[in-house]
């Protein structure tokens, strides 16, 4: 079985709706979509760190039994495991604060064994973090030297826009690495201070990364590949809170990935229908996540479209 090997910041988010604590759910961009594979049953493993106290060894419990493997999650003794509060507005879309308590050695973990075509997907500013940036470009060339497919999130946040010409160089690097990259149109004028997800694809990811997918929040999906460009609408639903919409997005074209059994060498000839189902897998999960406050897929969705 092919496995997927996610990188990135592990959290407690706290969610308050009307100024009331609602909720406390581990969480993390990547941490989001690698919880919702390991409940569909797939074989998951999480590169990650959290502190030696209450909070990190509920995250680990939450993990194991959810079925993603905690071995390379380093649990720190100095320091605490990091925590956010994540304020719903209206929209039900989150505005957060963040609270981290870091030691100065960071990511002491051995890398986990990969195979040709497993999958790895990273994003966010974790994998540009300079404190980390090292370690993450030692992971990268690993799993590139072993055929690793690599999936890359911008997930590029507006509190890191006056860093995006200082970290251009390792957003690029990691383009180079990566086989298919998700962006929003947010991340997109975030990182390169224009969001038309063309002229992005033309000017700044092509020459590095040949296939990509841009989303926009409720609007619709754009697939750019050298072969096929190609919308998909987004039909408007009810939510509960939209945190992990991005993250379960990604989550559902790996797993349409996974069940369609596309290797890197394929993608260069995907076929339209294949691709609208990977697409589709990811839509239905971004939609799913929405509808609650967990911030991956419930249990008894993931049952459905494992049997589907």
């Amino acid at each position: 079985m092919r496995k997927v090997i996610g990188i990135g910041e592990t959290i407690l988010d706290i969610i308050f709706k009307d100024g009331r604590p609602t909720a406390a759910v581990p969480g993390g961009s990547v941490f989001n979509g690698m919880i919702s594979l390991g409940r569909l049953g797939c074989q998951v493993e999480m590169i990650s760190e959290i502190g030696n106290d209450r909070v990190g060894r509920f995250i680990v419990d939450f993990m194991r039994e959810n079925g993603v493997e905690s071995s390379h999650v380093a649990m720190y003794q100095d320091g605490r495991s990091a925590i956010s509060l994540a304020w719903l507005n209206e929209h039900n879309d989150a505005d957060y604060m963040f609270y981290k308590d870091y030691p100065n050695a960071r990511l002491e973990v051995d890398w986990p064994e990969i195979e040709a075509d497993d999958i790895v997907m990273m994003g966010s500013y974790f994998v540009l973090n300079p404190v980390l940036r090292e370690k993450v470009r030692s992971f990268l060339s690993y799993a590139r030297e072993r055929g690793a497919f690599i999936y890359y999130d911008f997930n590029f946040r507006s509190s890191h826009r006056d860093e995006a010409v200082r970290l251009r160089a390792d957003v690029l690097e990691n383009l180079e690495y990566a086989d298919v990259v998700r962006g929003s149109t947010e991340d997109l004028d975030n990182l390169f201070g224009r969001n038309d997800p063309d002229d992005v694809y033309v000017r700044e990811v092509d020459f590095y990364c040949h296939h990509m997918v841009c989303t926009d929040a409720a609007g619709d999906i754009t697939l750019l590949t050298p072969r096929l460009r190609k919308n998909y609408h987004v039909e408007r639903i009810d939510t509960v809170s939209t945190i992990g919409a991005g993250d379960n997005f990604n989550a559902g074209v790996v797993y349409g990935l996974l069940c369609n059994d596309v290797k890197r060498d394929d993608l260069d000839t995907l076929s339209e229908p294949v691709w609208d189902h990977v697409i589709q897998t990811g839509m239905r999960f971004a939609a799913e996540v929405c509808k609650s406050f967990e911030n991956s897929i419930s249990c008894e969705f993931a049952g459905k479209e494992s049997q589907g």
